[in-house]
């Protein structure tokens, strides 16, 4: 779900088999390990099973599919989708493309014209729940990653040998980002109900500088080389998070050259109020400061 521009996808795959990076960010407050209970981790919560479907179901294109949708109303939001890490999400399919958006139909495993090498068609089930569903989200093979790239135009410098590379960086950088998401939903863990965060649809937006990342670039000269909004199911209220991709050359080849930043988008008075308290719960986990939110001690020092 980010977008492979030029020299981000030949230096994120110089490593075969990297791994995906130590450093998990310490949950809200820094207390405990997370995966507990409430009562066992003050901050990190159990987020419980998954719910029936009776949230919306989306595609990857961002469309709605357990309801019939304006073909208008379709064809201008497939439009917006074009992050090359958002390809090949769907189901099985030809590739066919449909000339209202030049998107494909349905997914691609077919080799693509002038391939040299037969790749994977193997795809990996993520641990990220699907709103409206039971299941999780699927990643693409590295036969639809690379048909992606090719039809988009985004394949110099990627060869077949490399796919198998891109699709683990890929899916290692999706799985960290929702981890960081969950991280921020834990703050309404009282809301869900014995229930867990789904992501229910997300939208590629790699021309559009978040006001963060605009700050960033006038600050530091940095720019990510992608953004995402994702649309997480909260308990049946779908709230949007703003996630900027940045990529290290130093750390080319390991899951450290990504560097993503997801917070909730401030589109309500509650998304202000967790940036709010997170900030806090951070920064006096930091100083090993007692939480003045929650009213924890600080944690343990570390040995």
């Amino acid at each position: 779900m980010g977008q492979t521009q030029g020299k981000d996808a030949s230096s994120s795959v110089t490593a075969a088999g990297a791994g995906a990076g130590s450093g998990k960010p310490p949950p809200p407050c820094g207390y405990g390990e997370g995966g507990g209970s409430n009562e066992s981790a003050p901050c990190p919560v159990d987020l419980g099973p998954s719910t029936s479907g009776s949230s919306p179901v989306y595609n990857v294109y961002n469309q709605r599919i357990d309801q019939q949708v304006a073909s208008s109303e379709a064809s201008k939001e497939e439009a917006k989708f074009r992050s090359i890490w958002n390809l090949g999400w769907g189901g099985r399919g030809t590739g066919t493309i449909d000339s209202k958006n030049n998107m494909p139909l349905e997914a691609n495993q077919q080799p693509s014209v002038g391939q040299r090498k037969a790749l994977s068609i193997s795809r990996e089930k993520s641990s990220i729940p699907k709103g409206g569903t039971q299941s999780t989200w699927q990643y693409p093979s590295p036969q639809m990653f690379f048909n992606a790239l090719n039809r988009k135009g985004k394949a110099d410098g990627v060869d077949e040998e490399d796919m198998e590379n891109v699709v683990f960086f890929h899916n290692g950088m999706n799985e960290r980002t929702w981890e960081l998401v969950k991280r921020w939903e834990s703050l309404h863990s009282k809301e869900y109900e014995g229930n867990k965060p789904k992501l229910a649809r997300f939208l590629g937006r790699p021309h559009d500088l978040s006001p963060m990342a605009r700050m960033r670039s006038v600050f530091y000269g940095e720019t990510p080389f992608d953004r995402h909004d994702w649309y997480v199911d909260r308990n049946g209220e779908e709230v949007r998070y703003v996630i900027d991709f940045y990529f290290d050359e130093e750390k080319a080849g390991t899951m450290e050259a990504f560097e993503v930043h997801a917070r909730p988008a401030l589109d309500s008075m509650t998304a202000g109020l967790d940036r709010l308290k997170m900030n806090i719960y951070e920064t006096c986990a930091k100083y090993g400061l007692p939480c003045p939110i929650s009213g924890h001690p600080p944690p343990p020092p570390q040995h």
